[in-house]
């Protein structure tokens, strides 16, 4: 998230663009005459070249020009005209051994195995350049860029080791980890948005160029993947169906989770033999969070549990990596155990790095505890809680903050009976996430500000990525009643072009605008959007003064609505139901 979101007002200040301005300076000299004649004739010899092929140029649908020597078979260009950069596509497969006598199927494996390369790549050159002295934002912005391309790297490998396999689990599977490396590229490129060219010995310069395309390449892969295939929602079609006769699922616990794990997550913490356990008045095994993380094992394909005890964890950026999976976190309740911190970024660090906690291993499970940040509305985006990993599982927590509490990331996330509590943009992010019987809370944000519970930043028509708040409650805190006339609370704005949101069978407060939505910048996104609401009651939930954009919609269909829900928006029914929290899988309740 980028410093684009500070308006209070809700309005969006971008950076002042100068175009360039070039002069010929007073000739004075007979050889600056020379010059100039010589550089008209390479412009000459230029312009001659650009119109023999112009007409290639004037058939591509993006930015890539074709390389001219060579032509694309058939095959190569039935498979990039699904792609929305179908010049660049073509240059990708030419460029690749072998992709002259391949197939279809064989180029979508070609498209994955160039992207995750030239990824490599990317982040190889962005390494060499670690050792150069940089201020903090510039150094802020270019380690998460680091971290974000090397976490793309892996799940590309993941991706391409899938993408043959034809079951809906793994296509499924594929469509998040393409939807995460696009998220990630985008992070890395908004975090250096507002440092102005050539900062910090031209740190920018050099990481704008190398990763060049990287997004564009993966949109590529995602259209040529999908096939376009998919419904007006633009969630891709998977099997659901349920055999005949089987009822819904509406278990205690979720079916995503091991047997284990729904053990864990409905057991006392007492009664739990964890593997560390964390204490302040060391009676644990540490007696801070950082030191149980530390120790925890890397790639670990069991659930290792670590038990935090109640007190106040004043540890900022405490971060669970990519390579930490399956860890757990149990504490002793909301307000009970609690990791606090106020980083932001008037502390001159990108957004991302203003979490007071993040986690990015698979299988990260959290129950029980409280994350907060502190910093206030005056300091702007300061992140309490960060998520992307792949199938994580909030549960029973608080999250604090004011602009940017909750950052849902990447991939996919689920979070039951929580409690967020936030003013701008307070749920921000591009994992596919379910948000379900959780508490809302809309606080006081500064003056003249407007809230907005919701930024989604769906870049791409193929993610399969969104903000489905599903059963919830909108409320407002004490200090916001007493003043709700001066603080219009709004269900969301669109960050990216593709934004997508939608509120189902949720109780929503009088605090809700009758509007419902909110403009990011003018008529941006308002088309191409995709906000919903589907049986929603409450005073604040009327939508006969909604919004009019194209995008929006009241949902009338169940089956339209459903594409929301756990079974078929993150795949529930496939590894929900073994982290042990209560769900429903459907729109039952």
């Amino acid at each position: 998230m980028d410093y684009n979101r500070l308006g209070p007002s809700g309005s969006v200040t971008h950076p002042n663009q100068k175009d360039p301005a070039t002069s010929l300076p007073e000739i004075q000299k007979k050889t600056k005459t020379k010059l100039i004649l010589f550089t008209l004739a390479l412009l000459i010899v230029a312009v001659v070249c650009f119109g023999i092929f112009a007409g290639i140029r004037a058939g591509g649908s993006d930015k890539h020009e074709p390389k001219l020597t060579r032509k694309p078979t058939r095959e190569i260009s039935r498979t990039c005209s699904k792609a929305q950069y179908p010049n660049l596509c073509i240059d990708t497969l030419l460029d690749f051994p072998g992709s002259l006598t391949a197939d279809e199927q064989e180029l979508i494996h070609i498209s994955f195995n160039a992207t995750l390369q030239s990824f490599s790549k990317a982040l190889y050159s962005s390494s060499t350049i670690s050792y150069t002295h940089m201020p903090p934002r510039v150094r802020s912005a270019y380690d998460s860029c680091l971290e974000l391309l090397d976490d793309s790297v892996d799940a590309l490998s993941r991706a391409l080791s899938s993408v043959s396999s034809s079951n809906d689990e793994s296509r499924s599977d594929v469509m998040t980890w393409l939807s995460s490396a696009m998220t990630n590229h985008d992070t890395c490129t908004d975090g250096f948005e507002e440092i102005e060219d050539g900062g910090g010995g031209g740190v920018k310069d050099q990481i704008i160029g190398a990763v060049k395309d990287l997004s564009e390449m993966v949109s590529n892969c995602l259209a040529i993947f999908s096939g376009n295939v998919k419904d007006l929602t633009g969630v891709p079609v998977v099997n659901n169906r349920r055999l005949l006769g089987e009822k819904e699922t509406t278990e205690e616990f979720p079916i995503w989770l091991k047997r284990r794990d729904r053990e864990l997550l409905g057991t006392p913490a007492t009664a739990i033999q964890a593997d560390i356990t964390v204490s302040k008045d060391g009676t644990g095994t540490f007696k801070t969070i950082a030191e149980a993380i530390k120790k925890a094992p890397e790639h670990s394909s069991r659930r290792f549990v670590i038990y935090v005890k109640s007190g106040r964890y004043e540890e900022e950026n405490l971060k669970v990596g990519r390579k930490k999976t399956n860890l757990m976190f149990i504490g002793d309740g909301k307000g009970k155990t609690v990791i606090t911190g106020g980083k932001s970024i008037t502390d001159d660090l990108t957004t991302f790095h203003t979490a007071t906690f993040a986690a990015t291993g698979a299988g990260f499970i959290v129950r029980d505890m409280t994350f907060e940040n502190y910093a206030g509305p005056a300091k702007h985006q300061a992140v309490a809680l960060r998520v992307g990993g792949d199938h994580a599982v909030v549960y029973r927590c608080n999250i604090i903050g004011y602009q940017d509490a909750l950052y849902v990331h990447s991939n996919r996330q689920f979070f039951r009976e929580c409690d967020i509590y936030g003013t701008v943009d307070f749920i921000f992010g591009n994992a596919a996430v379910i948000l379900q019987s959780c508490n809302i809370y809309a606080r006081k944000p500064m003056a003249q500000q407007k809230i907005t519970i919701t930024a989604q930043n769906r870049k791409d028509p193929n993610q399969n990525t969104g903000i489905s708040i599903h059963a919830c409650k909108l409320l407002a805190t004490a200090d916001l009643e007493a003043s709700r006339g001066s603080f219009p609370t709004y269900l969301g704005r669109p960050w990216k072009l593709y934004s997508r949101v939608v509120y189902m069978m949720s109780d929503m407060g009088d605090h809700i605008d009758p509007r419902g939505w909110l403009e990011w910048n003018g008529p941006f996104a308002l088309d191409t959007l995709y906000y919903g609401e589907y049986m929603n009651r409450g005073a604040g939930s009327g939508t006969g003064q909604r919004v009019k954009w194209p995008g929006y919609r009241v949902i009338t269909s169940t089956v339209e609505a459903s594409k929301f829900t756990v079974a078929q928006f993150i795949a529930g029914s496939a590894w929900l139901p073994s982290t042990g929290v209560a769900f429903f899988s459907g729109l039952s309740q």
